[in-house]
């Protein structure tokens, strides 16, 4: 491994000068990548310093010069990002704490997913590996299975001692296990700690005995992936494989390729909106009411002319059911943003959250149609409510905040129990308030 290279942080939205550090001919190329530069700007300045300017991902970028972690601006720390990670994907909220504590000091992201990865395929290994039927063509002395007729007469006309058979066998080189061996193979080749390094090691030899055939475009593979009860306790790794083999994610990422062992960055935007879904999904249990997430409505925007659709409306997340008899529909648009000590809602979201409210949301009890935005925030800060006055002076709409206090919120996930009852109460009541 080369040596330890300069470790520089920053949060989400930031920027920094840094000095003393000189990128390389690899780093330029890096730097200059359509994908990459979408996600942070790094720009050389003189007298060897770097302007580094951070957008809405988390995580970290290797390079040559310097290794650059972006940390997350409404969290605590990088282990909160994998909570909700792992909540927005299934549900579940894992406290992690065993990751605190490494001798070569804090990881950063992409090595701590490394790590997860190396846990969950080091259990999966010691429960035993999934084993499948899986169809083999082979050219053997005796028959097994079926005689491939066309092909015996094709490339073994005459001959007894050849013959072409096709037969299942049942074997573990089979898809669930070939991602864990991907997965594992990575993080033992390219994470920066030696203990989280080691271990991965150690798994992806077994791995490798078990899963010899490569695995191919992971994006492939992962939408592929069956479950079924033979094959479920494999989802937890194959979720921590996925998010290591693209890079950060598993839609609109980079290239499979060099780019995903050089920059491993999380999109927050859609991870909070994501998450924001799981919440008010989970939070809607027992209530008879439906949440969905981006409910086309190709109905709102018309164009008079021709007579069809002009665009569709897309809100992030829309409540419906009934209360008190009467059918209601509310409309959820999910913003990273974080409002509080008096900042104000930014107008072009309310500008958007008012055309939800208008042409989407129903109240049952005559009152002005509502939208709700949803935002990270401080749980104790007082509620924003703006409405639209028409010129006679009665109300059309109105908007309501609603902020998430993520650390405390994801402790409660964490936790379950009471604590997480009265959480998922309390955001379902705020946002049908």
């Amino acid at each position: 491994m080369p040596p330890k290279p300069v470790v520089v942080g920053l949060r989400e939205y930031g920027s920094t000068v840094v000095d003393g550090v000189r990128l390389s001919g690899t780093d330029r190329r890096l730097c200059a990548s359509g994908q990459f530069a979408e996600r942070i700007r790094i720009r050389e300045l003189a007298d060897d310093r770097l302007e580094l300017t951070a957008g809405q991902y988390v995580g970290v970028v290797q390079l040559d010069a310097c290794e650059i972690r972006i940390r997350p601006k409404y969290l605590g720390e990088e282990l909160d990002v994998l909570r909700m990670v792992a909540y927005a994907a299934d549900g579940s909220c894992p406290p992690l704490d065993a990751l605190r504590a490494i001798a070569q000091g804090a990881p950063n992201l992409r090595d701590l997913v490394a790590l997860l990865v190396a846990e969950h395929c080091e259990r999966l290994l010691a429960h035993g590996v999934h084993r499948d039927y899986v169809t083999v063509e082979e050219d053997l002395p005796a028959v097994r299975g079926r005689l491939l007729a066309d092909r015996q007469v094709m490339r073994h006309h005459g001959r007894l001692d050849r013959l072409a058979c096709r037969f299942d066998e049942h074997d573990a080189d089979v898809l669930d296990n070939r991602l864990c061996a991907a997965a594992v193979d990575l993080a033992a080749r390219t994470a920066r700690s030696p203990a989280v390094r080691a271990r991965a090691r150690r798994a992806a030899a077994q791995f490798a005995q078990f899963a010899p055939t490569p695995l191919g475009d992971p994006r492939t593979a992962l939408a592929r992936l069956d479950y079924h009860r033979h094959n479920e306790h494999y989802r937890p790794a194959h979720r921590w494989a996925a998010l290591l083999l693209t890079g950060g994610g598993v839609g609109d990422l980079f290239a499979f390729g060099p780019l995903v062992s050089r920059a491993f960055l999380i999109d927050m935007n859609t991870l909070f909106e994501s998450f924001a879904t799981r919440l008010l999904t989970d939070a809607s249990a027992g209530t008879g009411c439906r949440v969905r997430d981006q409910s086309r409505e190709r109905g709102v925007l018309h164009d008079e002319l021709t007579g069809r659709p002009y665009s569709e409306v897309r809100p992030d997340i829309m409540i419906s059911g009934h209360r008190d008899g009467t059918a209601f529909r509310r409309p959820v648009d999910v913003k990273y943003k974080l409002y509080g000590s008096g900042k104000k809602l930014a107008t072009a979201d309310l500008y958007q959250a008012f055309l939800y409210a208008h042409s989407l949301a129903q109240q049952p009890d005559g009152e002005a149609p509502t939208c709700v935005l949803l935002h990270p925030g401080d749980r104790a800060a007082p509620r924003a409510s703006v409405a639209v006055r028409h010129w006679t002076g009665g109300t059309s709409a109105r908007v309501r905040s609603l902020p998430l206090e993520l650390p405390s919120l994801l402790d409660a996930l964490a936790a379950g129990g009471p604590g997480l009852r009265d959480a998922l109460a309390r955001v379902w009541g705020q946002a049908l308030a």
